[in-house]
């Protein structure tokens, strides 16, 4: 790692430390959980420190376990505004080695992790009505995805999809 590199992570690393840098990214995330919690958006309770937790399972109850309803939930959420949120569900789970079956874990999330400082309060209600937008055309969305191609191994950094 180059010597400029390695002193701009030093100093992202002590900045994270100070308390008035952790108290504004806390209340972020905690104003943007709190949003969509207004909303009846479904998260996950409590509201943490660096993201905010969409439940896919709550959130689109038409999509089949198989069609991925929190990789669906994190496209439509990308369609709608642009926003990148990541799955943490099945396709996150892989599939059993020796079966190759998916694994289907409990929770369906998508995580919404807010940038180091890059975000002002606007951009979070901007994210917020976004999500309320989704959430409001929740029964229209019908159909998840499926696999056309994935990797033995890690397949979530480069599954590729088509709509189910």
């Amino acid at each position: 790692m180059a010597g400029r590199d390695m002193a701009a992570l030093a100093q992202g690393l002590d900045e994270a430390t100070e308390f008035p840098y952790l108290e504004s990214r806390i209340s972020q995330v905690e104003l943007l959980g709190n949003l969509l919690i207004e909303y009846g958006i479904p998260v996950q309770k409590p509201i943490g420190g660096h993201a905010v937790f969409l439940d896919a399972l709550k959130f689109l109850p038409n999509i089949k376990r198989e069609e991925f309803p929190a990789q669906t939930l994190a496209l439509e959420i990308y369609k709608e505004a642009g926003i990148r949120g990541v799955e943490i569900g099945t396709i996150l789970a892989d599939r059993d080695p020796e079966t190759r079956e998916n694994r289907y874990p409990k929770l369906e999330l998508v995580r919404l992790a807010l940038p180091r400082r890059t975000y002002t309060d606007n951009h979070i209600r901007y994210i917020a009505a976004a999500l309320k937008n989704v959430f409001d055309r929740r029964d229209e969305i019908t159909k998840g995805y499926r696999i056309t191609w994935e990797s033995e191994i890690l397949r979530h950094f480069t599954v590729k999809l088509e709509q189910a």
